[in-house]
């Protein structure tokens, strides 16, 4: 059996044909061609050899723009923004408490894609999750929603919000410190394969949407966690595995540490860690974000004053930008090595620096800077100095072939032993 993993981007789309035993087969791409991004996916198809089993992803049309309304920060609404950190998904805004016409505005205000419904465990309190359903039913805000609160109080709160689009899924807490994100994350892949792939004009029928079946952040954090398991079965190499994909505008940080022995919550949290988190820094980036990685290196003493920032608001002006001479793909390099740190630094805050007790045990970067790189020597001592102890151990590696996205395809459509075949053939050295 062979497979045909596809990733349609904003800008780009990449295929990669992958063999039963992990072996890669044929790797190409194509930029993405809207209005009718069937185009692109047909050119890079035209470029791969016959597969008997095709997957693909999505993040075209800006990925997926996530809310989060719950019931108070340090339980229901700290519990929705975690599930959101494994589910593939940008959070855009965060309320808690009962929505007041303020709370309402500040809510559109935020143009989310979905918004995340929460609030209380199982058998406990149900005003506010009411309260706040009735609210949502009344905003005009015409996009779906995730409910996930207080079992109990599902019928009523799905009775205040007939009318709307919404996808009930179990409670995301369903007792205090409990947290269960599988479910919700489930329920907001689907809103995004069905509402947001189908409704930002990406194609004029409905064959994408038939074709798409993850998005490409969440089939990325699926591969993160099976690399993980795959190299938690060797000895020599502990610790968790740190993954960042830097883009032209954003940059992508996702761990995962569930095969490390990280339980023990700070005192400061009533709800559990996912072992398996992705957060998108939308101001750090290769191209049109390139002037705030300057601004915040500076501000971080990483750099001196005045470096790098003519460079950077030459890439922000012209984002098409390809370097074509060695001191261009130097400025490249040490512009991405900046976001890797930043983009990591902001990670580990979210996460509360848990990355297991060892930090991390292997690094993997991600992205055309870093796949055309030829000597990564210098950026991987730069990354070592600034991230200390989180990188004391562990190993840095490059996807040179943007596999992490295929191997979560495969293991999300039950094919894990080819996925394991894949990482382990690509990432166990």
């Amino acid at each position: 059996m062979t497979f045909r993993c596809l990733d349609v981007g904003s800008t780009w789309t990449k295929g990669v044909v992958v063999s039963a035993d992990g072996a890669v087969l044929g790797v190409a791409q194509h930029r993405t061609t809207p209005p009718e991004v069937l185009d692109g996916i047909a050119a890079v198809t035209a470029a791969l050899p016959a597969a008997s089993t095709v997957l693909a992803c999505s993040s075209a049309g800006g990925g997926l723009r996530l809310a989060v309304v719950g019931q108070e920060r340090l339980v229901s609404a700290e519990a929705g923004y975690r599930v959101a950190l494994s589910a593939g998904a940008k959070v855009v805004h965060v309320s808690s408490g009962p929505l007041d016409p303020a709370a309402v505005r500040a809510l559109r205000a935020a143009a989310p894609d979905v918004v995340l419904l929460v609030g209380g465990t199982d058998g406990g309190d149900e005003k506010v999750l009411l309260h706040n359903a009735s609210g949502l039913a009344r905003a005009r805000l015409a996009v779906p929603i995730v409910l996930a609160g207080n079992a109990a109080a599902r019928p009523a709160a799905l009775s205040a919000l007939a009318g709307r689009r919404v996808i009930a899924a179990a409670n995301v807490l369903p007792d205090v410190g409990e947290l269960a994100p599988e479910p919700a994350r489930a329920a907001i892949r689907e809103v995004f394969l069905r509402h947001v792939i189908g409704g930002k004009g990406l194609s004029r029928g409905p064959r994408l949407r038939r074709l798409v079946r993850a998005v490409t952040p969440d089939a990325v954090l699926s591969g993160v966690s099976r690399l993980a398991g795959v190299l938690a079965a060797r000895e020599d190499r502990p610790g968790a595995v740190l993954v960042v994909d830097v883009g032209g505008a954003t940059t992508d940080v996702y761990s995962a540490v569930s095969t490390v022995e990280s339980t023990v919550e700070s005192e400061e949290h009533a709800v559990a860690l996912p072992p398996d988190r992705r957060t998108v820094e939308g101001d750090l980036g290769m191209r049109v974000s390139a002037p705030g990685v300057v601004a915040e290196a500076r501000v971080e003493r990483l750099i001196d004053p005045g470096h790098l920032a003519a460079e950077a608001a030459r890439r922000h002006e012209h984002v098409d930008l390809v370097p074509s001479t060695q001191d261009e793909h130097e400025v490249d390099l040490a512009l991405a090595g900046l976001a890797v740190v930043l983009a990591v630094r902001r990670h580990l805050r979210m996460v509360d620096g848990r990355l297991g007790p060892r930090g991390a045990g292997v690094l993997v970067l991600s992205g055309g800077v870093f796949r055309h790189a030829t000597d990564l020597t210098d950026l991987e001592a730069g990354l070592r100095r600034h991230l200390g102890p989180v990188l004391r151990d562990a190993e840095v590696l490059v996807d040179r072939q943007g596999l992490l996205g295929p191997a979560g395809l495969l293991t999300q459509a039950g094919h894990p032993d080819t996925a394991d075949a894949v990482l382990g053939a690509h990432f166990i050295v």
